[in-house]
This record gives structure tokens, sequence and C-alpha cells, in this order.
């Protein structure tokens, strides 16, 4: 097939704006062929670019010539074709398309390329597999809606740097090449050639180095700035992610929650049209975890939980007693109208497999117990264990009336939580309770500072080590840790965490303090964080921030069910990338260059 060059042929238009203002203009117009329809005498092609899609005619009263050669045209070869803008015949213009009523009626054509037959159409709507789409992802990028997805991210990032520069913000680049300081997640290593055995890490996130442009007098930082972790993979989570990264100096929350409101609802304003209000409403932590047995609860909807453990405590259902004198609870969700719900899918919430194997609960659970509530009887085999003046509280608690179906799950608070988050996120979608098009921040405060760690017999920070305590707990700090709240705050969006920060600690004296309760001594303190240590003693100001997450935020704005379908070359779940077949393994020679040696099993 001979190829045309693109010689002296410029562009005059795009494939999406072309309309009846247009008629009898002379235009040239490039893409690629999306289909070919032949109706006898004429082809017709759908010339496809970034922009949208225009019908271009193929006559052979007009030109023979591009006619004859126009019956090779196969989708996704690239083309050019000049021609003059006229009206479509009445009946058949296209209401779908906004070139829908004109079409080009071609006089000049070349093909710039041929392509093969792709893998899978290049179209909005498609079944192929995620691992063949990113197989060929530059195929995948085509489609429309994908194209779409990037381009609002894009103008999402230049949304966020608009407002931030009006506010006097300065947008700052930190290394990507820095040390490891094992207190998170995995750090992804470099090795270092020039200092052999020495390895870098590539940074989790710029925690340190936002920190020290406070303590260098910066006032207000930010960047849209590439992070990476080592951990498993989810339909959220990549090894490489995007943060919106801010650090403020001289404030406290009021002002970071002010700051991150205002510059989300400029962003969803100027993006989407969606104006949001603010300020977002705020829960404690333990209030999150007592109302939705989470601490990123989907507030669009209600089905919040309950906490009947006074209920149970001293009734003759043994199963629950058990658990609650061993220091359980039973917490309950009342599904209001449900009583009717086959008992073949309760059957399947019963024992730890079942409940594990049908709704993917993985947090320790025996089961669910549950009650049908009807006008005359209660069903269900708790039920019959309760008295008349127990159903009498279990109702009030409860708000229970004829025709509802309450749920119940007892034992630890770590296992009772997560699985009522789980089957509340389940029988939200099930009974079609969340609206369309809302968007439902919430703000999560008073975290515990740290968490005892059975496995490391430690403290860790639930955080990072760097979160100021709140000052009203600190006098609990040497005795009593597990109670010390902190001064971070997550961002909730629509279920999922979107931010999260903290006020830092600026004094040298204090930041010790705490490394010394998480079993970090001082030798240990100053060879992983020395320069953090050492900057504390040069008059560091009380300073705070948040970092927002970039993909999971345009992944919401576009409606998308995983964050791969807003980052244009993504990892899958194995942290692979299929074009590029990337890791892959490298040559004896780059790692002698390394001074590394692989002594892999088998």
């Amino acid at each position: 097939m001979n190829l045309d060059s693109l010689g002296d042929w410029e562009r005059t238009h795009d494939c999406g704006t072309l309309g009846p203002g247009h008629i009898r203009a002379r235009v040239t117009l490039m893409g690629w062929v999306q289909r070919r329809r032949d109706h006898g005498g004429l082809i017709f092609i759908d010339l496809r670019d970034r922009v949208g899609i225009t019908q271009v005619v193929f006559d052979p009263q007009r030109n023979a010539e591009a006619h004859q050669r126009a019956h090779a045209l196969r989708p996704e070869h690239v083309i050019g074709v000049h021609g003059e803008v006229r009206l479509r015949p009445e009946g058949m213009t296209n209401p779908k398309l906004k070139t829908g009523e004109i079409e080009i009626i071609v006089d000049e054509y070349r093909l710039f390329n041929a392509s093969l037959t792709p893998p899978f159409q290049v179209e909005s709507d498609v079944d192929a597999g995620e691992n063949l789409r990113l197989r060929y992802r530059y195929l995948d990028l085509r489609r429309p809606n994908i194209f779409q997805n990037l381009l609002r991210r894009h103008h999402a990032a230049q949304a966020v740097r608009e407002y931030l520069n009006d506010i006097d913000f300065l947008e700052v680049e930190t290394p990507v090449l820095t040390r490891s300081t094992p207190e998170g997640a995995r750090d992804y290593l470099v090795p270092s050639r020039v200092n052999p055995g020495k390895f870098y890490a590539l940074p989790q996130s710029p925690q340190l180095f936002k920190q020290l442009l406070m303590i260098a007098g910066f006032d207000r930082y930010y960047q849209i700035v590439k992070c990476y972790r080592d951990e498993d993979l989810r339909s959220d989570r990549q090894p490489e992610f995007t943060q919106i990264d801010m650090e403020m100096a001289f404030v406290n929350e009021e002002q970071i929650f002010k700051v991150t409101e205002g510059l989300l609802k400029h962003l969803f304003e100027k993006v989407l049209g969606h104006k949001l209000e603010i300020p977002f409403p705020r829960l404690t932590y333990d209030e999150a975890l007592a109302r939705y047995g989470t601490d990123k609860p989907d507030t669009r909807f209600g089905m919040e939980l309950m906490d009947v453990t006074p209920v149970f405590a001293s009734s003759n259902f043994r199963v629950f007693v058990q658990l609650i004198e061993a220091g359980g609870m039973v917490k309950a969700l009342n599904l209001k109208g449900q009583a009717s719900l086959p008992r073949s899918d309760l059957d399947k919430m019963q024992g730890k497999g079942n409940l594990t194997n049908h709704y993917d609960v993985q947090t320790g659970a025996q089961g669910v117990a549950w009650i049908k509530v009807q006008e005359s009887n209660w069903q269900g085999p708790v039920a019959k264990n309760l008295t008349s003046n127990e159903k009498n509280l279990l109702a009030e608690t409860a708000g229970l009336e004829p025709g509802d179906l309450i749920l119940f799950v007892a034992g630890e608070p770590s296992v009772v939580n997560p699985t009522l988050d789980i089957l509340r996120g389940h029988f939200s979608h099930r009974l079609n309770l969340v609206p369309d098009g809302k968007y439902a921040f919430t703000w999560i405060t008073q975290f515990p500072l740290m968490e005892y760690d059975l496995a490391e017999k430690r403290y860790v920070a639930v955080h990072h080590p760097f979160t100021a305590p709140a000052e009203n707990d600190l006098e609990l700090l040497a005795t009593q840790p597990d109670k010390v709240r902190s001064r971070a705050y997550d961002l909730v969006l629509n279920g999922f965490e979107i931010g999260g920060g903290s006020i830092r600690i600026h004094d040298h004296a204090l930041q010790q303090q705490v490394f010394q309760v998480l079993g970090i001594e001082e030798d240990e303190a100053q060879h992983k964080f020395g320069f953090i240590l050492d900057a504390l003693r040069y008059g560091a100001p009380p300073h705070g921030g948040i970092a927002l997450g970039f993909d999971r935020l345009v992944m919401l704005m576009c409606g998308a069910d995983s964050i791969r379908d807003v980052i244009a070359f993504p990892k899958t779940q194995k942290a692979a990338c299929p074009m590029t077949q990337a890791p892959e393994s490298v040559s004896l020679e780059q790692l002698l260059e390394l001074s590394l040696k692989l002594d892999l099993p088998g």
C-alpha cells in the first residue's frame, strides 16, 4: 500500500466543531478512520480525532481516483481529506454528533498510514479484557471515554494550579531520589552506581521535604507530585500515584480545612460546573467507626450502624452473650422494608467461609445473624431468644418497623465494624440507595496518634511519626500513648479517602519524645531522620498540611470504576505494565555496574 506524505497540507479544523455555519467552506481535516460504509456509488467515512467525528463522503462524480482508493480504507487508517462542507440530506442528520448536520464532500485525500486490524474496537463501550486493553494502551487511549477522562484530568490539574497560585502558594519540586525512611509502606529502592552498596529510595511522599520548606520560610508550598509505594494494589491504588501536596506555616487545622475546601469548591465548579457546599461536615474518628464502621464512610445515604450490645447482654442468646462477656460488642444494620429478602440470600451470610466467599468479607466474622420484623411476629433464630421487653428495647434502639430486616454482627470491634461496613456498602448498591451525581465530602478528625503492633511488639504511628499530638493529651504520651489523639485529619469523598494530613511536630524535644515512645532510639532517629531533627533546632515555625490523592479525585469526578481509567499508562494489580513488559530483568553488565548480585530462589 502506497502511503502519502503530509507535504504542505495543514489542518484547518478539527473533527468536532464544523456545523451549518461552515457551509460551502473549503476545509482540510486529518484523523483516524472510525468506520467505513460503502453505499454503492458513495463511500462514507467517519473521521475521528481527539475532538470528535465528522462524516466525509467519497463521490466518484467528484473525484474518481480518490473514490477508488477509498475502497481500501479500514478502521484506524490515518488519513487527511480536503473538501467542501455541505448539509447532510434531509432525514440523514445525526443528532448524537456535534457535526451531525454536515458532511465533507472530498476533493482530495491522502493516506498517511495504514493500520493492522485492531485487537478490539476503538469505541467507548468495548468488551475486551483490561489486560488486553493495557497491552495496546495506545489504542485504548483513542477510545473517547478514556480520552475524556484524561482531558478532565488535565483541566483539573490546571484548576488546582490556578487556585493555589492565586492565594500565594509557591510550586516547588522536591527530589525523586532520596533516602529510605521505612516508617510507612515499603520503599522502592534504587541502587547507586557512584556509591556502591548504597541505595536511594523513591519518595512515598514529599513529607520531610515540604516540612523543610516551611522551616526554610517558604510559608505556602504546593506540588502536583509523583509518589511511590511498594504495596498490594487494588482498583484505587497504584505503585506510582499523584498527589496534590500542600504545606503551610503558622496555621492550625481550621485554616488548612478552609484552604482545602476552597480549592475543591473551585475545582469542581471549574471542571464539572458543580457547586459544592462548604464547609464540609466533620466526624471524629470514634464517631465514624460508631456510626459507619469505617474511618472512610460513604455518607450519601443513611443506613447507619447501631450498637445493640445492651439488648443482648443478659439475653438468652448465648452466642452473643459469650462474645459480650469476652469484651466484644453487638452492632446492627437495619435494612428498612427488606423483610422479603429471600432466605437463600440470608443463608449465604452464615458461617465464616460463606460470608467471605459471597461478600468478599475477610474480617474474621463468623457470620451474620438476622431478624425479619413482621406485623404479628418476628422471624429468625435470634428472635426466639428474646423476651418481649428485649424486643421492645431493640425496636426502640434500631427504629424497627414491620417489614424491616435487621442484621447483626458480634465480636471484637475490629471484626464487627469492617464486616458491617462492607455489608452496608453491598446493600446500598443492591437497594439503589446511592444517589447519582452527589459528592459527599466528610472530614475525619481526632485519629489516635499511635497504636500497638502485636507483631512488632511496639507502638507504631497511625499516620506518620511527625504528626503532632493533641495538646490536651500530651500528659498521656509517656503513660498511655494509645489514648493520645493526634492532630491528623482525613478527607473522605463518597467512601474513598482522597486526602490526609496533619499539624506537624515543630519542637525538637517533642519529636524526640514521640520517637522514644515509638521505640526509635536516639541513635536510630539521628541515623534515619537526622537532617529533619537538626532542622527543627533552627527556628522551625508551627506548620501543617495535607496531600490529596489526585488520581482518586479525578476517578470520582469522571465516574470511573478504577484509577487505571484516569492514568495514561497504569500498571496492573500485579504492578506490571503489559505494554512495555515492565518490570523486566536486566543484563549482567548492568548489575555489575551497580555492584549487585542476584540470589534468586531455585
